[in-house]
């Protein structure tokens, strides 16, 4: 599943290229939205909201029509690219799930699974789930921590994953922010020492990274070691040397189980 910068650069990149294009064509490839043509629409602008990206769609002048927003969330491997109308795809067309075309772009999105058009005004029933967004604009970490606490039990490790409780961090930043606040991926949120440092790490990882192109939490972008503790299993911590630990971690939720990398020194249970 992306990190919410992933989303908010991918994001990023849609909007400088389609805001204010019209649409000469749509090709959706999904059985829900086979028929659909938004040929004549324009594309109005395009956000993030977490980890869901959407696209808002101004009707043709006059029409009667009402604004749309096509929402896309990419989970593990979907992904939108934009081409020139000519150029070849980089990957198989049997894998896209929607290509929209204007004059000098074309943004195709690959194994996107859950693809909808709604109106605009209903958009929030896509949405309004959704937890105080690490990278939006009325981000709101008092609403988080409340949101937090409502589950005290709750283990942190988990809890920060939960999209209804604060929205964008991705398994990558849940390893690496407790690592940095020094908090055992199992210890529950009532009993988390500093909350507000979690919250407030969480935000500042996810800001730092939003503009860059390769993601960084130990500091000089140009380091070799990118990353504390994620995907570093039985090597040394670069703070203390011991070797880092790594075990599955379901979500109460939705049962999935992620790897969970942490230092068992920098982050021992606390007594």
């Amino acid at each position: 599943m992306p990190e919410g910068d992933s989303v908010y650069r991918a994001t990023a990149r849609l909007h400088q290229a389609l805001a204010g294009q019209r649409l000469i064509r749509s090709d959706f490839r999904v059985p829900q939205l086979a028929t659909t043509d938004l040929a004549g629409y324009t594309v109005h602008e395009v956000r993030p909201r977490g980890k869901h990206l959407l696209m808002r769609l101004s009707p043709p002048e006059g029409s009667g029509q009402a604004p749309l927003t096509l929402h896309s969330h990419l989970l593990m491997d979907g992904r939108w690219d934009l081409y020139a109308p000519a150029e070849r795809w980089k990957r198989p067309a049997h894998t896209a799930r929607v290509a929209l075309h204007t004059a000098p772009w074309t943004a195709v999105g690959f194994d996107i699974a859950q693809l909808q058009l709604v109106p605009t005004a209903e958009e929030q029933g896509l949405v309004g789930h959704l937890g105080p967004d690490l990278l939006g604009d009325n981000w709101d970490p008092e609403l988080a921590a409340l949101n937090l606490l409502a589950e005290p039990e709750r283990v942190i490790g988990e809890a920060l994953l939960d999209q209804r409780l604060l929205a964008g961090i991705g398994n990558i930043y849940r390893c690496e922010v407790l690592f940095l606040t020094r908090v055992h991926p199992l210890t529950p949120v009532g009993e988390v020492e500093n909350l507000p440092a979690v919250i407030s790490m969480s935000h500042r990882l996810l800001q730092l990274n939003k503009d860059r192109g390769r993601r960084v939490t130990t500091g000089d972008p140009r380091t070799r070691e990118p990353l504390w503790v994620y995907g570093r299993a039985a090597r040394p911590c670069l703070r203390c040397g011991t070797s880092v630990a790594v075990f599955k971690l379901a979500g109460q939720k939705t049962g999935m189980e992620r790897d969970c990398y942490y230092c068992p020194n920098c982050q021992a249970m606390k007594e």
